[in-house]
């Protein structure tokens, strides 16, 4: 049996003729007739101001579906696919239209021999604005998210100018990160620097250290990655620092390729296998090799690798998920973790997926949930099963974990699921109010609004 919530909506595979839906197929966004696909920006700069309806960009449509949804007769979905791609660049940095796919921006520099400073996110099909709106990041605590390397941002505001914010402009910081609800992103100028060559050395060990381990992983190494196995009291860790000679030559003989090394170890497998056998049960995938299933086998005999930073790291594999992220500051992490670890004891929940836990510097994005402070991010996942439910027992962990992260002065991600009523949004980002403000000023009229970010900024207490 399944239980459905707003928050946690029911995937449907089979889209409803004339219907756009969310990447996930978990909700509809707009009837097709309300697309418009604007092939320049003075085509879209004349659409914005000729419109009396809501507008939201749907991106890649990787985000949940109530930040996209528009449901009012005149509202209009725009697909942006036109407004990508390289524009400019030069030694230190590179501009793109904001549609452009993140994965094309990192082909463009690998190939110029440029990375940005910023870890990538695990996937990489989403669009570079909508990776900005939502404050994607990766790992490390020497980087935050991607939108902290934006070195300026050229926007379509509501009355459908155009304006550019560079870093010395009062409300940049409030544009870093904008949710879609500032104006429409069209391009962004993003600081590169020399690609690195990483090795990342892999290990699985027990879990009864891990308060202090996190902070060892995160501070002696340029990136780190954690997963976490509670049933089994057992963590998978990433931790990678700049390659030395020697394994820069092995790369480079391996013609840029990602080097694996020889020796592997079986450390895992076994409570892989027992991961894999919770998941088949919620899912009824019937499929050895289903995508679910291969975000975890990958874990199996695992190797040290060498390769650059997304090689390494963007590994993510795009599968229909409910996704819950919190961001918790660095500093309270292990108190945080001994707290899941005395829940997990005491009420031994379901969960097919380990903890996720990624660490960052901190932002200056004013709504990043990272802002201001180091921070480990705490992510759950729960899989779709075939028939588009979600298992009772999956959904009853994610709700009880986010309450008791939210409880602990939480952040989540803007760009996954969290039930919005556990926060107190001025209370846990100070610049709350001066976003606000800043949204007052670009948007007086809230055309980049709809019913999910309405409540949000406007809702009572807000």
């Amino acid at each position: 049996m399944a239980r459905h919530n707003p928050g946690y909506p029911r995937r449907k595979p089979d889209i409803e003729e004339g219907k756009i839906v969310n990447w996930a197929q978990n909700a509809t966004l707009a009837d097709s007739r309300a697309v418009s696909a604007p092939q320049t920006e003075e085509e879209l700069c004349r659409l914005v101001a000729a419109s009396t309806g809501k507008i939201r960009v749907m991106g890649s449509k990787m985000s949940p579906g109530r930040m996209l949804k528009l449901t009012a007769e005149g509202d209009t979905l725009l697909d942006l696919r036109h407004l990508r791609g390289l524009i400019a660049m030069d030694d230190n940095s590179a501009t793109f239209g904001g549609s452009t796919p993140m994965h094309e921006i990192y082909e463009i520099l690998t190939a110029e021999g440029k990375m940005l400073p910023s870890s990538p996110g695990v996937i990489a099909s989403q669009t570079l604005a909508g990776a900005l709106a939502t404050g994607t990041h990766g790992q490390g605590l020497q980087q935050s998210s991607i939108a902290d390397e934006a070195l300026s941002i050229r926007m379509v505001l509501a009355d459908g100018s155009v304006m550019n914010f560079g870093r010395s402009h009062p409300d940049f910081h409030a544009v870093q990160l904008g949710m879609g609800v500032l104006g429409i992103v069209t391009q962004v100028t993003l600081r590169t620097t020399a690609s690195l060559i990483y090795t990342c050395f892999k290990n699985a060990v027990s879990g009864d250290t891990l308060e202090q381990d996190l902070l060892d992983w995160n501070h002696n190494y340029a990136l780190s990655k954690a997963w976490w196995f509670p049933n089994e009291n057992q963590v998978h860790v990433w931790a990678a620092r700049e390659a030395n000679s020697e394994e820069i030559a092995q790369y480079q003989a391996n013609n840029h390729d990602l080097v694996k090394q020889e020796e592997t170890s079986d450390a895992m497998n076994e409570t892989i296998e027992q991961t894999l056998e919770h998941m088949r049960s919620d899912t009824k995938i019937v499929d050895e090799n289903g995508k679910p299933f291969r975000t975890v086998t990958r874990f199996k005999d695992f190797s040290d690798v060498t390769g650059d930073v997304y090689q390494v790291f963007c590994r993510g594999i795009a599968t229909p998920q409910i996704n819950v992220e919190i961001g918790i500051p660095l500093a309270r992490a292990g108190e945080v973790i001994r707290k899941i670890k005395d829940w997990h004891s005491e009420t031994q929940p379901h969960m097919h997926y380990p903890i996720i836990l990624r660490c960052t510097g901190p932002s200056e994005s004013w709504l990043s949930p990272s802002y201001g402070a180091d921070t480990c991010f705490f992510g759950f996942v729960v899989y779709y099963a075939e028939d588009g439910s979600l298992s009772e027992e999956g959904v009853s962990f994610l709700q009880a974990v986010e309450k008791i992260l939210a409880a602990e002065g939480g952040r989540p991600h803007w760009g996954k699921y969290f039930d919005e009523a556990l926060y107190n949004w001025p209370e846990i980002y100070p610049q709350w109010q001066a976003f606000r403000q800043a949204r007052e000023i670009l948007d007086p009229q809230q055309k980049f609004t709809n019913a999910f970010t309405a409540e949000l900024f406007e809702g009572e207490g807000q």
